[in-house]
């Protein structure tokens, strides 16, 4: 594997035989859930928001950078390996979302988790509008507004916990 599909696959867990998209944002859930649970003690709120704000962008841009080569490579407008769009909309998901170090963080992250699959998968609009975009843009836009819906559902939810 070449260090794009790499990138785009995030790190394989893209070329699951068996959706691919809920595997890439299970893979990006786990890293987020190790970096909070492995960071909380030393990390404000204001800090961690800027991980994932960070995180988010870094994988937008790649997407946008690559999304051309992956049409190309893939032969397919929106390849199903290429879940780097999933992971920047799982770490947009979680963005300013109150986490605590107990069962309420693991609950909100699996909850974010969730809602992102559920959002991402039955496209409400403009999701389905947003994948017409042409370049690496229509391939991750549909994911980014999947996640600020999850993120809208995770912000309700945590101020009930």
């Amino acid at each position: 594997m070449n260090p794009r599909e790499m990138l785009l696959t995030f790190f394989g867990a893209g070329r699951f035989p068996r959706a691919p998209g809920t595997a890439g944002s299970l893979a990006a859930t786990v890293v987020i859930a190790i970096l909070y649970f492995t960071l909380y003690e030393r990390i404000t709120f204001l800090n961690w928001n800027l991980i994932l704000l960070s995180a988010s962008l870094l994988a937008c841009f790649a997407m946008v950078a690559l999304g051309p080569w992956a049409v190309r490579h893939y032969g397919t407008k929106d390849p199903q390996a290429v879940v780097l769009d999933e992971v920047a909309a799982v770490f947009l998901t979680m963005l300013f979302v109150p986490l605590h170090p107990d069962w309420r963080g693991v609950l909100m992250i699996v909850i974010g988790f969730a809602a992102f699959r559920v959002f991402d998968i039955i496209k409400p609009p403009p999701c389905h509008a947003l994948e017409r975009l042409t370049h690496g843009w229509g391939i991750l836009c549909d994911d980014l507004m999947a996640g600020l819906y999850a993120n809208i559902v995770c912000q309700i939810v945590s101020r009930w916990m």
